[in-house]
């Protein structure tokens, strides 16, 4: 062969890797009560680094879902046909319990061994994780009716994945999904037009109405809201009628998204569908938002997941590859990014994590837990979600022209990570729901601030960095400037929050590094810009794959 053929410097694929050699997973997994699920965690990590697992999300992804509206003979069947690699990805998820699965245990620690779960698992393919986080919230929503829970609870959280349009009473298990917005509001849902019309039977409503947004439409279930004769109200919309007869749910067409490309996002019209109230009329969005908190905590651990595999492929890459002279890994300047990406990457696992753990707390009736959680989701996920593209853009630069090439994967991997920031409230959203979190539920303050003083005295840049945040929220008692101001806040509560998680729990150089960066100012723009003295070293390492077979890095390394 022609010596012009030889290939050389190139690095080797990343496969057959243990996504849950994380550290910074590990020992969140531990610290919030299911170091019980640590096998199965490990077991799922070898999996969703492994060639099969890569291989399912990458075709998932690559052969997007296809609508029918008609079958041959003009009949109307409204279906979306996936790859098959998409079920695999989905039997695997439902079984792993990655859907609702911890509502039905109630073993101390299952939302967080969940979050895990969801952490590695999303590292093959994030786009089925949407109807998977869908099934796991409408839990909480639908026992405001617990006639309905009662019925289907226990499908939902069966560890069966039943595809395919029947009765969902005569399923092994079932998928739900959301439809909110419309064409006319977006974000702002108290504007819907779809009408909800009494029936003649009890508690059942007539639907007409067009949703710009239903993900995942090939759900058995869906939460969904109209305007009833008392005001806005929530309700339990299936897709197959008690009779076997299909619902009057129309798809009309699916959404040509960026990224998310394996999941099937959807506009579709209720032509008179049926829908079972659930809780009271006008109530909707009260009801309805309990969805969206469960699915906030999911964009927050979706967006961690990403960023540890952007700083994993980077740090394959700069390990590997060699220029002027040394391995990329060795040169001080992609030192200081690769640090700074595991830096970010880290503050977002632990806060997500530790959101998991108040999740899980609150189930089991802890209040200040509830507290935390309410305020504590809303401020990381408007942070690490507003984080994650900025993150994947920089991974991406490190790999250079090989990481724009989509046999990288990291194309994916960046047209992924908006989607986070802007599902269930754009950043805007996210940072007025934490002003009016703060302005109705003061406890939620107090819990806040009780979980960031719990490194009180630790770190001088930390307790200066709190004495400014107090003295910012005592000086903002005008509406007007406190909502002009809010991502500013915003953003200052979650490096708080952060910094005082990774102070208490974190390695010592990557605490160090944060508070200096983050907390202290100093630091750029751009990744990359860490201040002198940091252990790049130190940091760099835990970010590194693990081959399957090798040995995790340990907590203290």
């Amino acid at each position: 062969m022609p010596t012009t053929h030889e290939v050389t410097n190139q690095v080797p694929p990343l496969t057959g890797h243990d996504v849950s050699a994380d550290p910074a997973l590990m020992e969140a997994l531990r610290r919030e009560g299911a170091g019980w699920a640590e096998d199965e965690v490990r077991a799922l990590g070898l999996r969703a680094g492994g060639a099969e697992a890569q291989e399912w999300g990458r075709l998932a992804e690559r052969h997007s879902p296809v609508l029918h509206t008609h079958d041959r003979y003009g009949h109307r069947i409204d279906e979306v046909e996936f790859h098959p690699y998409w079920h695999e990805l989905m039997t695997v998820a439902v079984r792993h319990g990655l859907h609702a699965a911890p509502w039905a245990g109630g073993r101390p620690g299952a939302h967080v061994a969940r979050a895990a779960k969801v952490f590695v698992w999303g590292q093959a393919d994030a786009g089925h994780l949407c109807p998977v986080s869908m099934t796991y919230a409408a839990v909480p929503a639908l026992r405001a009716e617990p006639e309905l829970a009662a019925v289907y609870e226990p499908l939902l959280t069966s560890s069966t994945y039943d595809f395919g349009l029947r009765v969902p009473t005569e399923k092994r298990g079932i998928i739900a999904g959301m439809s909110m917005t419309e064409k006319q509001g977006g974000s702002d849902v108290r504007a819907n037009t779809t009408r909800a019309v009494l029936t003649g039977e009890p508690g059942t409503y007539a639907l007409t109405g067009h949703k710009w947004f239903t993900s995942a439409p090939m759900s058995d279930v869906f939460l969904t809201l109209a305007q009833a004769p008392g005001g806005l109200s929530c309700f339990l919309v299936p897709r197959v009628l008690p009779d076997g007869s299909r619902n009057a749910v129309r798809l009309q067409r699916l959404k040509d998204k960026l990224g998310n490309k394996s999941n099937a996002s959807s506009e579709i019209e209720y032509e008179g569908a049926l829908g079972r109230l659930v809780g009271e009329e006008g109530r909707g969005v009260a009801t309805i938002i309990r969805m969206v908190n469960m699915t906030r905590l999911d964009c927050a651990i979706s967006s961690a997941s990403g960023m540890r595999l952007g700083l994993v492929q980077a740090v394959h890459h700069a390990t590997h590859r060699s220029a002027f002279g040394a391995r990329l890994v060795e040169q001080p300047l992609m030192a200081n990014v690769l640090a700074d990406l595991a830096v970010e990457a880290e503050a977002a696992t632990v806060a997500a994590m530790r959101l998991a753990g108040a999740v899980d707390r609150a189930a089991a009736g802890d209040a200040e837990e509830d507290q935390l959680r309410r305020l504590g989701l809303a401020v990381t996920k408007y942070w690490v979600c507003k984080r994650a593209p900025a993150h994947a853009a920089e991974a991406l630069e490190c790999l250079g022209g090989n990481g724009y090439v989509e046999d990288s994967g990291m194309p994916r991997l960046y047209r992924e990570s908006p989607l986070p920031s802007i599902w269930e409230g754009s950043g805007n959203v996210a940072a007025l729901d934490v002003l009016r979190a703060m302005a109705k539920q003061p406890a939620a303050v107090e819990a806040f601030f009780a979980e960031v003083d719990r490194a009180a005295g630790a770190d001088r840049r930390l307790d200066a960095a709190v004495t400014r945040l107090r003295k910012d929220l005592a000086g903002l008692d005008d509406p007007t400037a406190l909502q002009y101001r809010a991502r500013r806040l915003v953003e200052h509560l979650a490096l708080v929050l952060q910094g005082s998680l990774l102070v208490r729990h974190g390695h010592p150089a990557v605490a160090d590094a944060f508070c200096a960066s983050r907390l202290d100012g100093d630091w750029g723009i751009a990744f990359g810009t860490l201040p002198a003295g940091v252990d790049t070293a130190s940091i760099i390492e835990r970010g590194a794959p693990v081959t399957a077979g090798a040995s995790s890095p340990s907590p203290s390394s």
